[in-house]
């Protein structure tokens, strides 16, 4: 058999037992044969394979602690990134799949064996410390790393560990790559180890890659009484030729890059497991847009490009500045990096600062700040938004990866939360825009580039296809404008409404389509500016017998929990209805989806129970 269903092709009953006492800081010759075997045993490069792979070591030793001594830790390695747990090893083989129950971030009571859950990096060590709380009579171990620690958590986490003595002992993988690049580089006189001492804890600094020095630190911290950390200086994925030191070690490492590397460990013939190994075809045909597909996430810098070409050199830099977060490969920057390297300001994993940072910039009323990152850590930065707002800045946020569309990582990346951002008093507006297509996408970033105020502009982590209109041409090509604030009518209806936006728009038009091939004679209408309140649009839709909101955000938070207050108020009282996610996710890509109900089939049933 190959792919997912053969057999796990390691023999992990070689892994041996070892116990180690911290109060004897020497191995033994014994111990340290078994240690190194061990870790040669589990040093296999998947998934997000830079910190997993790199802190074998330490992952070794601490369960060598365990079984020395099981009552005197908390026997859970936590970790920043959420890669730790508990299962037949088979069931790696369907990592990241849809409902394999082994998402990109493993969730506690999702991932058999998974003790916890993370994944947003500088949340652990905050909640260790709660753990440490409470379990003073025993050591609590997290594993972090240099891109972790640029968190401001994790600043905090350190005077409250240091304040109050905590038992808690760090494990730091001080490898010098982030996801855009090497903070050495990009983040000068950031300094793991001087920081923390600077805190108070006590530091280790050993080489990672050094068993003896290693087991050494690890014995210190455990040995020291009170918080204390043990920074490992190593290259990423040591060992492993095509990634090792390179951004490219962050995520999965390419298939032949791994089988190369397995082979050289002297395991063959995993070629025709890995290479069998594909992710699920989206099996759904839609109707209504094109099969040409394009990524609003990165469209959106090249947007940002097409402003930034009508200026000079100098005038862009002067009243323009985009600051990155260590996604710009992710977000859409990269291309301003590349293309318009005189406004972009690369940075650390530090969201809050970041955001404020370019709000800062666009204090004065002629300059206009950039900041982008993931739609899941909106939720960080709420409190510099309402700063942001009270000192009328000048700031147009792009966050990406909205919804639960393709989202591998899973619910602790989810983007579901982001009309959070819609925070401010009555008298005040933000802007929230959801394009539905990279034409769309186009069009609101020229309108609103220099528009004053906080600006959102959202997308997601999957491509979109283009909304074409009925004789073929696409809806948001020649001719079309944004209007802020104006929602968009794709097709009237008499029976009711469909109301969405971004991804969602395609689905809910589909569904639409359909529908009426049955008789149903369904409108769609388009809202890319999600709160605010378009009054000819909501009129026209408060009359018809239904409304139905259609969106991949949280169903609790989103605009269907406004939409139907905005209805009411006005005296509209139609049959009401939204769809939104509600549940923690499967995994996998588009599976996401239909798993949330939100997939055209779900849509045309929802309907039809409004239409009854």
């Amino acid at each position: 058999m190959t792919g997912t269903d053969s057999a796990f092709p390691i023999d992990l009953s070689q892994f041996k037992k070892l116990a180690l006492d911290p109060n004897k800081p020497n191995l033994t010759v014994e111990e340290k044969a078994a240690l190194k075997a061990n870790i040669q045993l589990l040093a296999m490069p998947s998934g997000h394979t830079g910190g997993a792979y790199d802190t074998v070591p330490e992952v070794c030793m601490l369960l060598a602690l365990f079984n020395q001594s099981p009552d005197a830790f908390v026997p859970i390695i936590f970790d920043e990134a959420g890669h730790r747990g508990s299962m037949p090893a088979e069931h790696l083989l369907h990592y990241r799949a849809a409902n394999s129950k082994l998402p990109g971030h493993p969730e506690l009571g999702l991932t058999p064996g998974v003790k916890f859950s993370s994944g947003r990096l500088g949340h652990m060590w905050p909640l260790v410390n709660g753990v440490a709380l409470a379990n003073k009579d025993k050591t609590v171990f997290c594993l972090g790393s240099d891109g972790s620690q640029q968190e401001g958590n994790d600043a905090e986490a350190a005077r409250i560990a240091v304040a109050r003595g905590l038992n808690v002992k760090l494990l730091v993988d001080d490898n010098d790559v982030t996801i855009a690049g090497h903070p050495s580089e990009y983040l000068k006189g950031y300094h793991v180890s001087q920081t923390l001492e600077g805190h108070g804890l006590k530091v280790f600094t050993v080489d990672g890659e050094d068993v003896d020095a290693l087991w050494g630190a690890v014995s210190g911290i455990v040995t020291y009484n009170g918080p204390a950390a043990v920074v490992s200086k190593r290259k990423m994925a040591p060992g492993v030729p095509d990634i090792e030191g390179s951004i490219h070690g962050h995520d999965v490492i390419p298939v032949k890059s791994a089988i190369k590397y397995l082979e050289s460990k002297g395991y063959t013939g995993l070629g025709d497991i890995l290479l069998n190994i594909h992710p699920a075809p989206q099996p759904y045909l839609f109707s209504g847009v094109s099969k040409e597909l394009g990524a609003n996430r990165v469209v959106f810098g090249e947007a940002v490009n097409l402003v930034l070409d009508g200026l000079s050199k100098e005038e862009a830099a002067k009243k323009v500045m985009v600051i990155d977060s260590d996604l710009e490969g992710s977000t859409g920057l990269k291309v301003i990096h590349q293309k318009h390297p005189e406004v972009f300001v690369p940075s650390g994993i530090m969201e809050r600062g970041n955001f404020s940072a370019a709000a800062g910039f666009g204090f004065d009323h002629d300059k206009f700040g950039v900041f982008s990152t993931f739609s899941a850590f909106l939720e960080m930065v709420v409190s510099e938004i309402t700063m942001a707002r009270l000192n009328h800045c000048n700031v147009l946020c792009h966050f990406s990866h909205s919804g639960v569309d393709e989202m591998a990582d899973n619910t602790c990346h989810f983007g579901i939360n982001s009309l959070f951002a819609d925070n401010g008093l009555s008298d005040v507006h933000s802007w929230l825009y959801f394009p539905a297509d990279p034409l769309q996408m186009v069009a609101v970033i020229k309108r609103v580039f220099f528009e004053r105020g906080v600006r959102f502009v959202f997308s997601t982590r999957s491509k979109v296809p283009f909304i074409l209109k009925e004789d073929g041409s696409k809806y948001f090509g020649e001719g079309y404008e944004f209007v802020p604030g104006k929602d968009e009518t794709i097709l009237e209806g008499k029976a009711g409404y469909v109301v969405s936006f971004g991804e969602m728009l395609y689905r809910s038009y589909d569904a639409v389509l359909r529908l009426r091939q049955g008789g149903l004679d369904v409108g769609l209408i388009n809202k890319p500016t999600l709160n605010i309140v378009d009054e000819k649009t909501l009129a026209k839709v408060g009359a018809s017998p239904f409304v139905l909101i259609v969106e991949s955000f949280n169903q609790k938070t989103g605009l269907g929990s406004k939409y139907g207050t905005w209805l009411l108020e006005r005296g509209f009282a139609p049959k009401y209805g939204y769809m939104g996610t509600t549940k923690e996710g499967s995994g996998g890509l588009w599976e996401q989806i239909p798993y949330q109900n939100l997939d055209p089939q779900s849509i045309i049933a929802k309907v039809q129970t409004l239409a009854i």
